[in-house]
């Protein structure tokens, strides 16, 4: 299958923040295997879909037989500035095609070790869905640790490739999720998008969020 075009060279960003003015280029990898039988997800990547300036990467689409391009995988990586991950969460972790992705896109030398600087200085985020409720994902709920908590291998993941971590953009509940609160979290999604590509989120508020839906508004400024 035809991969997506790689846009322009490979740019230092974020070096000042609120000042450069810039669009960033925001690459989303979307991951679900059965993505047919998930209400959440598919009114997600249709969101995704309407940004300026963000390209839309369908993993499981591109490489059904996990046989993935990997210099076609990093050719892209290298064109954008932040790389959003949106998946389900499954089994505390992600779908298989994602560790597969992982394990053979961010070689040694590439993504990390002393020479593998490839990805310094980019974003990565994760954009997920869990069919638990928020409140199961505490210390005393069902799940025993929090989101961020189980999503600790990802996050050493991006940071030992020299890559930024925010923190994760989480729909909870899915299974029960009313179309409205669907809608609202697409929306959300859109809003996002929209600050990572125009370098309005603040950062700095962003770091202390359980998750990065929990209140936008407080952590997208106004555009400059």
């Amino acid at each position: 299958m035809t991969a997506p075009e790689p846009i322009g060279p490979e740019r230092t960003v974020f070096s000042q923040p609120g000042v450069d003015a810039t669009p960033c280029r925001v690459l989303v990898l979307f991951a679900h295997p059965a993505v047919h039988h998930s209400r959440v997800h598919r009114t997600l990547l249709a969101s995704a879909r309407t940004v300026a300036d963000v390209t839309v990467h369908d993993l499981y689409e591109h490489y059904p037989d996990f046989d993935i391009d990997v210099e076609v995988e990093q050719q892209l990586l290298l064109a954008h500035d932040v790389i959003v991950w949106q998946h389900p969460f499954y089994w505390y972790s992600t779908p298989p095609l994602v560790k597969q992705w992982e394990d053979l896109v961010l070689e040694h030398g590439w993504a990390y070790g002393r020479e593998g600087t490839a990805l310094h200085g980019k974003r990565w985020l994760h954009v997920v869905s869990a069919g638990g409720g928020e409140q199961a994902y505490q210390h005393e709920g069902h799940n025993r640790y929090t989101m961020r908590e189980l999503l600790a291998p990802l996050e050493q993941t991006a940071r030992l490739c020299g890559l930024v971590w925010l923190p994760p953009f989480v729909v909870h509940g899915t299974h029960v999720l009313p179309d409205e609160e669907i809608a609202r979290a697409a929306a959300d999604y859109v809003r996002l998008l929209e600050a990572l590509r125009d370098r309005t989120l603040d950062e700095q508020a962003a770091a202390s969020a359980p998750r990065l839906n929990a209140d936008l508004d407080a952590i997208i400024r106004s555009a400059p």
